[in-house]
């Protein structure tokens, strides 16, 4: 028997119920379908926003690194800033020096001229109180 001898046996209520579970079985595989692709739709927008998080992390990594990078600049040239400036004072502290040196010998040798003529004046009055006596 081929199924249209068959459909034609039943009654119309029957055919209707044939139909209706029919339809309610390509509806059934229509809607496992829909639910497949909700499924990778979920899956594909949940990428998206795990790629979307990972941009967004990475772009904070980026702005973190290039203000890091920034930091740095500023604290080499700040460092820079005052290396010269301590090696300009540094300078200025070595003429300095040098003067206060060059000023301590002077000293050294009016002090040393003083003792002479100290040691001069002692003999002189040595021998001034030797022809005295």
């Amino acid at each position: 028997m081929s199924s249209k001898s068959r459909v034609g046996d039943l009654t119309e209520r029957e055919q209707e119920l044939l139909k209706m579970r029919r339809d309610s079985d390509t509806k059934a595989a229509e809607l496992v379908k829909m639910e497949k692709m909700l499924q990778q739709t979920k899956g594909m927008f949940e990428k998206k926003a795990e790629s979307s998080s990972e941009t967004k992390n990475y772009e904070e990594n980026m702005e973190d690194l290039e203000e890091r990078v920034r930091s740095s600049r500023r604290f080499r040239r700040n460092s820079l800033h005052h290396t010269q400036m301590l090696e300009s004072e540094m300078k200025t502290v070595k003429v300095e020096l040098v003067g206060t040196l060059d000023h301590l010998q002077e000293l050294r040798n009016v002090l040393r001229r003083s003792q002479q003529k100290a040691e001069e004046r002692k003999v002189a009055m040595e021998k001034l109180a030797a022809g005295l006596r």
